[in-house]
């Protein structure tokens, strides 16, 4: 939005300047509105008190107080009293110091107008504030200014003569503020700034384009996420009150997810400090509080309201930008493909056009071809209510464009995946808020084939959503024990368990083992190859007294239908030796795991990958021991293999060089430990990238190694790294990113405790002097 301010040096008498401008004296007569130069005749009296009349010192209307929190703006409003008192002698520099502030509806445009308002009030004669939306509601807030400056005459005239009166008072006694709030179309002022050249004009305007004629703009941005978070804090907190480290932590995830928007953080924080809703609920909470006012706020000025307005004047403007911005309301916020929008709007021009005109209004902006939009409009787009029966508005626009650009021909032939890898974050984003309840969802096959895909990179975690949608839509249209859905189940649970995220792997693989259990059989290989799933889970999430039994059960079927040298019961016993392990009973997991590796070794033989793994976990159960003895051979030897058989690269050889290195932190040999843990952090990033779980593991792996010899400097860079990751992928509350804040804070308190050891043995030799040496 732009503030547009006119002011004129010039002193005493009346001038005009600009397009269809009137300058009156006597009782001439005075011209009013832009869109037909209405010209009012105004008697003598009238005119001489336009020209007699003082205003009161401090005059004005401003709409609110300048006592509440004005934060992240100092430097936009030192920059806007710069460009309001530029100096200038014609009249082409006085427009250029016509100011408009242009942007977002919410982003801060009315609130920084009325703190520059406030600030300079005292260096202005007068200041008036107009509501600008459309010329009737300019003429009517002018009118006022005659009201409040010659009551006397102006309570027998009309409102238009009132306005005139006010314009010929503004000529007459230069050196005011007026600020014209909300403008809607910029063409509306071109009559106001030509014939009124000797004060400021500043404008405010959710529109971008228009003002190339009019007046230079300043584009008002998003707060900064330190000021976002600040002023989030003292709201919901109180001033008074000393954000905690996680209340802080929470309102900078609250601040991003409002994209740091002015109106929202303040309309967020008067809703928490009335109602004591905790900073995370809110966020779960957000779509539908954007309509809500809280004490303090007007209920006119919510985010939703707001654009809501802005979404009427879109329409108004080009119904078909209204379609392309409901159905970008279900995809990712950032770079959305022209061409994925073109198959709601296929003719380029028509595209543009559309486009364009919700960049006019900052509902988007353009990056080369691409399309963004801020997260905040989408959350209350989504939150639109629709027809009963209906999906959300822009839904089933969103579904259909993504399943044509994955499934182009047919549901079962799938396009190049090099077409659509751009699209995923759009398709996951689309399964994230897809709605609840029996909605079918059109974009089922592309959540389908993006998910296989997503696991075939060993990408599960970023897979997780697309499972989800497709496990909701075949549980909602086949029934819950359907085979479909059973496979749909299973595949999530795969998901969550190569993502370690291991409780919630457990109630899906019971779910489907009941209905196999029923449907199937309990000898059934789907069933079997599902209790052995279940039992690993129960193993990996810490429950052994679960996972034992259900291993021993499966493993007497699996013996008495394929013998125990079959590679399907010798994992069933690798996995029981592990549940041994896990509860203590290392007797009977080294034992068991001996005679699997032995038997491993005769029927795949000694390089085979299953042998290889059942092989460190042998080492690892010697670890566990505490017998290094045997355990760091074991290790070296089976690595040594691995890495002959299988390359340096391969994800077998990075697990067994990463359990060697922790067989050599825990003798304190970190001398050789570290190196192998950057080695496999190195190989892990490269491979699966920064995010994937086992290179989380690696990175916090690393980081113990470091922090155990002594190396903090080190050690808290990687803990940050991984506590950020985990944050942005799974949220605060999530276990992993729980643990791994953990680990962040102790190496905190011990590097902090470390400089309180030196701090104090400076102290102590400053006051005794250095210790004798030895």
């Amino acid at each position: 939005m732009r503030d547009s301010i006119v002011s004129g040096d010039d002193e005493g008498g009346l001038q005009a300047a600009g397009d269809r401008s009137m300058a009156v004296g006597g009782n001439v007569g005075v011209a009013i509105t832009g869109d037909g130069a209405q010209v009012v005749m105004l008697p003598a009296e009238a005119v001489r008190w336009a020209r007699e009349v003082e205003a009161p010192p401090g005059a004005g209307n401003l709409p609110g107080s300048a006592s509440g929190l004005f934060v992240g703006r100092d430097e936009e409003l030192a920059k806007l009293r710069r460009l309001l008192t530029a100096e200038g002698e014609a009249a082409v520099t006085q427009v250029s110091r016509v100011r408009a502030i242009h942007g977002l509806g919410g982003i801060g445009k009315s609130t920084l107008a009325l703190r520059y308002a406030h600030t300079y009030r005292h260096t202005y004669t007068l200041v008036w504030w107009i509501n600008a939306a459309n010329t009737e509601q300019i003429v009517t807030s002018l009118a006022t200014l005659a009201t409040r400056l010659c009551p006397q005459w102006a309570a027998t005239t009309g409102v238009q003569e009132r306005a005139a009166w006010a314009v010929l008072w503004l000529q007459w006694h230069p050196g005011w503020l007026l600020v014209f709030d909300n403008v809607e179309d910029p063409t509306d002022l071109r009559h106001y700034l030509g014939t009124l050249p000797d004060g400021h004009h500043l404008a405010t305007s959710r529109t971008a384009t228009g003002w190339h004629a009019i007046a230079p703009t300043m584009p008002l941005g998003l707060f900064d996420a330190d000021s976002a978070a600040t002023l989030l804090c003292t709201l919901a907190l109180g001033p008074e009150h000393t954000p905690t480290q996680k209340q802080r932590q929470d309102a900078a995830d609250l601040a991003a997810e409002l994209g740091y928007l002015p109106l929202a953080l303040e309309q967020a924080g008067a809703y928490l400090f009335e109602t004591g809703t905790s900073l995370p609920d809110y966020r779960v909470m957000l779509g539908q509080v954007m309509d809500t006012a809280a004490g303090g706020i007007n209920p006119e000025r919510t985010v939703a309201r707001i654009w809501r307005h802005t979404l009427t004047a879109i329409e108004r403007r080009n119904p078909q930008a209204v379609t392309l911005l409901n159905a970008m309301a279900w995809l990712a916020p950032d770079a959305i493909p022209r061409s994925l929008l073109a198959t709601l709007c296929p003719v380029p021009l028509t595209l543009g056009e559309a486009l364009g005109i919700l960049h006019a209004y900052n509902m988007v902006a353009f990056s080369g071809p691409e399309v963004s939009i801020h997260r905040l409009v989408q959350a209350v787009l989504r939150s639109l209510r629709s027809a009963p029966g209906s999906p959300p508005p822009g839904r089933a626009d969103a579904e259909r464009i993504l399943r044509i650009a994955f499934h182009p021909d047919s549901d079962h032939e799938p396009a190049p995946s090099d077409r659509w890898q751009h699209l995923i974050p759009h398709l996951i984003a689309l399964a994230v808020t897809s709605p609840s309840g029996s909605h079918r969802d059109q974009a089922l096959p592309a959540y389908q084939t993006a998910a296989r895909h997503l696991k075939e990179e060993r990408q599960e975690l970023r897979a997780i959503p697309l499972f989800q949608v497709a496990l909701a839509q075949f549980e909602c249209t086949l029934g819950r024990g359907h085979p479909d859905a059973l496979r749909s189940r299973d595949r999530l649970a795969d998901a969550y368990y190569m993502a370690r995220d291991y409780d919630k792997s457990v109630p899906l693989y019971a779910e489907s083992l009941v209905h196999r259990q029923r449907d199937l059989g309990a000898s059934h290989a789907d069933t079997l190859n599902n209790s052995t799933n279940l039992a690993h889970a129960y193993r990996m999430a810490g429950r052994p007294e679960q996972a034992i039994p259900l291993y021993r059960e499966t493993l007497s079927k699996r013996l008495s239908m394929l013998g125990e040298n079959d590679p399907d019961t010798l994992h069933v016993c690798i996995g029981l030796a592990g549940a041994y392990k896990w509860a203590g009973y290392l007797n009977r997991a080294i034992s068991l795991f001996e005679s699997t590796l032995s038997k491993y070794e005769q029927t795949l033989g000694a390089t085979h990958s299953r042998t290889l793994h059942c092989r460190d976990q042998l080492a690892g159960a010697y670890g566990a021991a505490r017998d290094f003895e045997q355990a760091i051979p074991l290790f070296e030897r089976n690595l040594a293999q691995c890495e002959q058989g299988l390359g340096n690269g391969h994800p077998l050889t990075l697990r067994l060089r990463n359990n060697l290195a922790d067989a050599y932190q825990s003798v304190g040999d970190l001398e050789r430990a570290i190196p192998l843990f950057h080695r496999v952090l190195n190989e892990r990033q490269r491979l699966l990238g920064d995010a994937h779980p086992d290179t989380l593991q690696s990175r916090n792996n690393l980081a113990h190694a470091y922090q155990a010899a002594g190396d903090l400097g080190r050690a808290i860079p990687l803990y940050e790294a991984n506590f950020a990751q985990w944050q942005q992928m799974l949220g605060n509350a999530h276990p992993q990113a729980l643990a791994s804040r953990e680990h962040l804070a102790r190496a905190h308190q011990a590097a902090q405790a470390v400089q309180q050891r030196r701090a104090a043995t400076t102290t102590a030799e400053a006051t005794q002097g250095p210790s004798p040496p030895d």
